[in-house]
């Protein structure tokens, strides 16, 4: 959990990214969606499967916007993606156990 808390804590101290062009909405949506599954994660220690489905779907998303993002833009939204792979692993491992 040490490398989550970590890593949650330079994303949670990161500015937004500026500049990111005629995708910004959808990031911006992408990127409330997938923090909320990451707040619930960290005070639940647990996501439930709505909250699985919701958040591989985001990820989904966001890889299909990452490759054409600024270098400021690509570092914030990679770190919300490793962010989100991280708990969802976690939260598969855990079911699995």
């Amino acid at each position: 959990m040490t490398n989550l808390t970590n890593l949650w804590q330079i994303h949670q101290d990161a500015k937004w990214p500026e500049a990111l062009d005629n995708a910004e909405g959808e990031l911006m949506m992408l990127d409330t969606v997938i923090v909320g599954c990451i707040t619930y994660y960290v005070e639940e220690k647990e996501l439930d499967p709505q909250r699985v489905e919701i958040l591989q779907d985001s990820l989904s998303e966001l890889d299909q916007l990452l490759p054409d993002l600024p270098d400021e833009g690509m570092e914030y939204f990679s770190r919300l993606r490793q962010l989100g792979t991280f708990i969802l692993k976690e939260s598969s491992d855990a079911h699995t156990s």
